[in-house]
């Protein structure tokens, strides 16, 4: 790591971050390399690696801000309700992740992978910011519906959070591959599909 103050390294590596974000609205994780991030930034590629050894480290790095920012939402939802019916959580829980469209985009992707190509330390912080998230989901929870089992709720809504944006958001050529396989696919929205499933879980809308 080069010499500097800490508000220093840290904005590089925001801006490292920033590019890859922007890249990955346009190209896949395979069309990204290190090289392309650095051609977006006012870095070289020599200069990236003294921040970020792989760019599976840089998108872990930006899977951690996406839920550092949705654990704050979810922070501020339960400080600014006393209390909550299982629709209006459901509504809120549902509208906030419609919002962070790139960080379901990034749980689509093979957490396997990114996470054995990332040095320990960096990823430690991304579980720090994960487990951050499950707790202000779960402080929600526990605070709105103190009768319902937590952690029954987060056992399956986490895992359910991978598979929301392959079935919201698919490709010509996806659409058209399941036309030919004769499958009858109705698209949900972000929305509709998070809102049914915390409704489920919650036992709403009976």
């Amino acid at each position: 790591m080069p010499k500097g103050s800490p508000e220093l390294t840290a904005s590089r590596k925001e801006e490292i971050v920033s590019a890859c974000e922007r890249l990955y609205q346009t190209m896949s994780f395979k069309e990204i390399t290190i090289k392309e991030i650095g051609n977006v930034t006012s870095f070289t590629r020599t200069s990236i690696y003294n921040y970020f050894q792989t760019k599976e480290e840089i998108f872990l790095a930006l899977m951690q801000r996406e839920y550092e920012e949705w654990s704050e939402e979810m922070r501020s939802l339960s400080e600014e309700n006393v209390i909550m019916s299982p629709e209006d959580f459901a509504d809120a829980l549902a509208r906030s992740l419609d919002e962070h469209r790139q960080l379901l985009k990034l749980l689509a992707m093979n957490h396997y992978d990114m996470e054995e190509n990332s040095r320990p330390e960096r990823l430690t912080e991304f579980k720090t910011a994960y487990r951050a998230s499950l707790d202000s989901v779960r402080g929600c929870v526990t605070k709105f519906f103190p009768e319902i089992d937590s952690e029954r709720f987060i056992f399956v809504f986490f895992p359910f959070l991978f598979g929301v944006y392959p079935y919201t958001v698919t490709t010509e050529k996806q659409r058209k591959a399941m036309n030919d396989a004769g499958m009858e696919f109705k698209v949900y929205s972000i929305y509709e599909i998070i809102y049914s499933c915390v409704i489920q879980l919650l036992g709403g809308e009976k």
